[in-house]
């Protein structure tokens, strides 16, 4: 039980950063970026570094790597 809860909120913590960083993206120019990062997911974190949006990357990629330890967790 404990490990589904945290593939749910894990998943939903990498989605919620995945947009906010694609809204950040899309009010900097140039603006051609959020629409790129949305559809191609590592370009989000990369660009929200380059952006000083350093916080929103890093939640990306944790939330990433939880997403991905809890995946494998819930295999056994």
């Amino acid at each position: 039980m404990i490990v589904v809860g945290t593939l749910v909120v894990a998943f939903a913590l990498f989605i919620t950063a995945h947009v906010a960083i694609t809204f950040g993206l899309a009010f900097r120019p140039p603006r051609w970026r959020a629409l790129a990062a949305f559809l191609v997911a590592p370009l989000a974190p990369y660009w929200a570094w380059r952006e000083h949006m350093r916080v929103r990357a890093g939640i990306w990629a944790a939330a990433l790597i939880l997403y991905v330890v809890a995946t494998i967790v819930s295999r056994f």
